[in-house]
C-alpha cells in the first residue's frame, strides 16, 4: 500500500542532505555545508523558518522575493482549498476559465492606464521570454538591448539578457541580437537604439544583482527614447513589483508608463508557480491578430486555476495587509538605522535601496591592518568580506541573507513584506554587532576568513 506525504515526511525526516547529495545538486549541498548553513527546517510561518533543533530563523530572503506573504499565509490556503474542493474544470484548453479573467482584471488595476492586456505563465524566465517574442513580433525587428549587471532568467532566451557572465559562461552559442548597454548611461543607450532595428529594451527599474538604484530622470529618458526609436519600453518587475520597494510597482517611484510589465514571484502567494506580462493592447493584438494565431504563444499549465487563485488571493491580502505601505514605513526605518551605522564603522560604505529591497556595501577600510585583511580576502576569491557578514548573521543571529550577486561586498535584504518592528529590531541589533565584530581584525576576519579562504583556494585549484 502506498505512503501519505505524511507518513514519508515522518519516515525519512533528516535525509533531506543525503537525498540531494546522491540524486540532486552534489555542489550545492558542499557550498551549504562549507558555509555552515546545513540546517533541517521542518516549519515556517510567516518571515520565520524553524529547524529540528527548535531553532528560529529570521528569512530575508524570502525565496529571491517570492514569499513576500510570508510563508504559509492562511488567506492563500484557504483560496486554493476553495479551488480544491469546487473541483472546477481545469485546462481545458479549448476553454477560457473564470479566475484568469479575474486575475488579469485584478492586476490591471494595478498597472498604469495604458497597459490593459496579460498573458499569463508560470515564471519569471517565461514572462521574459514571452516579452522577447512579443517584442519582435510587434516591432518586426530582431535586436533586443539589455543592461549590464542584469538578470532576467536562467532559460536560453532569458539567459541571453543576462548581464553576468557567471550564468552564461559554457551555455552559448545565445540568442543572436541581444546587445548590452550599461545600467543608468542615456547616452549608451540612445546610442544603442539609434538605428531604428532594436525590438525592445529590457530593464529591470531597481537592479536585483547589487539593488542598482537608476538616476531620477533614467527610466523617464529611457521610456522617451524607446519611444523616439520605435522600441518597446519592458519593465521587468519580477523581483521589483508587487510592493517589495513600497510601491505596488517599482516604476511607480519614477513615473514612467512601459509598453511591458513582467512579473512573477510574489504573485504566487508563496504557492503556485505563476508569471505574467501585463502589456498594451497593440502588442497583444499585433502578436494573436488573426484566429489562426490565437495559439501561437502560450503554455501548457499557464493559466491553471490553483495558480490563478493563488494570485488572486495575494493581491487581496497585499491590499488588505496594507503590505506596500508596511514595506515603505519599515523598509525606511531599517535603511535609516543600517544609513546610522556608516560613521562607526569603516568597512560600511554604503547602504541603498527602496522599501524592503536593501543593499548593504562594504569596502577597504582606512587601517592597515583591517586594510591588510580586507586585502587578504579579496586576493582568495573577490567578494569573499560579504561572507564575513552574512555566515556570522545566520550562525550567531539566526538571520539568513544572500550576498548581492558574484565578485560584490553587497549583502542584500529581501524580506517578507510581512516584517514588523520586531523584525526590524532584529535585524538592526545583529547587524550592529556582527559589523562591529569585523571591526577587530583578531575576531571575525581572522577566524572566519581563514576557512572562508581555505574553501575558495580549494574551489581555485580545483
Amino acid at each position: 500500500m502506498s505512503k501519505t506525504i505524511a507518513e514519508m515526511l515522518k519516515e525519512r525526516a533528516g535525509e533531506n542532505f543525503q537525498l540531494h547529495e546522491k540524486h540532486l545538486n552534489t555542489q550545492m549541498v558542499k557550498v551549504l555545508k562549507t558555509i555552515g548553513y546545513d540546517r533541517v527546517y521542518v516549519k515556517a510561518s510567516g518571515p520565520y523558518l524553524y529547524d529540528d533543533r527548535g531553532e528560529k530563523y529570521l528569512d530575508l530572503l524570502s525565496g529571491f522575493g517570492v514569499f513576500a506573504l510570508g510563508r504559509n499565509h492562511p488567506a492563500i490556503i484557504r483560496a486554493l482549498q476553495d479551488v480544491l474542493e469546487a473541483q472546477l474544470p481545469d485546462m481545458v484548453q479549448m476553454d477560457v476559465s473564470l479566475l484568469s479573467g479575474l486575475l488579469a482584471e485584478k492586476i490591471l488595476a494595478t498597472c498604469p492606464d495604458n497597459l490593459n492586456k496579460v498573458f499569463f505563465c508560470n515564471s519569471g524566465a517565461e514572462a521574459v521570454e514571452a516579452a522577447i517574442k512579443f517584442a519582435r513580433y510587434t516591432t518586426r525587428r530582431e535586436q533586443i538591448v539589455y543592461c549590464d549587471h542584469a538578470f532576467h532568467g536562467l532559460t536560453l532566451g532569458a539567459l541571453s539578457l543576462n548581464g553576468e557572465n557567471v550564468f552564461r559562461e559554457g551555455f552559448g552559442p545565445l540568442l543572436p541580437g541581444c546587445n548590452s548597454v550599461p545600467f543608468d548611461d542615456l547616452k549608451a543607450l540612445e546610442q544603442a537604439l539609434s538605428g531604428k532595428e532594436v525590438a525592445a529594451f529590457i530593464v529591470e527599474p531597481i537592479q536585483g544583482k547589487g539593488v542598482n538604484l537608476p538616476a531620477d530622470d533614467y527610466l523617464r529618458e529611457a521610456q522617451r527614447l524607446c519611444k523616439q526609436h520605435g522600441t518597446l519600453f519592458v519593465a521587468d518587475e519580477i523581483q521589483t513589483g508587487i510592493g517589495r520597494t513600497g510601491r505596488f510597482w517599482a516604476i511607480e517611484h519614477y513615473g514612467v508608463q512601459p509598453d511591458m510589465i513582467l512579473m512573477a514571484k510574489a504573485l504566487s502567494g508563496g504557492f503556485i508557480p505563476v508569471g505574467g506580462v501585463a502589456m498594451t493592447s497593440q502588442v497583444m493584438e499585433a502578436v494573436f491578430n488573426r484566429m489562426d494565431r490565437a495559439v501561437v504563444h502560450g503554455s501548457t499549465f499557464s493559466k491553471n486555476n490553483m495558480a490563478m487563485a493563488a494570485g488572486i488571493a495575494a493581491l487581496q491580502t497585499i491590499e488588505q495587509e496594507r503590505l506596500v505601505e508596511n514595506a515603505a514605513r519599515i523598509g525606511g526605518e531599517i535603511l535609516a538605522g543600517l544609513e546610522a551605522m556608516i560613521p562607526r564603522y569603516d568597512f560600511l560604505k554604503q547602504v541603498r535601496g527602496k522599501g524592503l529591497m536593501i543593499a548593504v556595501e562594504f569596502g577597504s577600510p582606512d587601517g592597515l591592518l583591517r586594510k591588510a585583511a580586507f586585502a587578504g580576502l579579496e586576493a582568495a576569491n573577490k567578494g569573499l568580506f560579504s561572507q564575513t557578514i552574512t555566515i556570522p548573521l545566520f550562525k550567531n543571529h539566526r538571520i539568513l541573507s544572500q550576498v548581492a550577486g558574484h565578485g560584490m561586498n553587497v549583502v542584500k535584504f529581501l524580506p517578507p513584506l510581512v516584517v514588523n518592528e520586531q523584525d526590524r529590531d532584529w535585524i538592526l541589533s545583529a547587524m550592529d554587532q556582527v559589523i562591529g565584530d569585523t571591526q577587530e581584525v583578531g575576531g571575525a576576519i581572522k577566524d572566519l576568513g581563514k576557512n572562508l579562504i581555505s574553501h575558495a583556494l580549494k574551489a581555485k585549484a580545483g
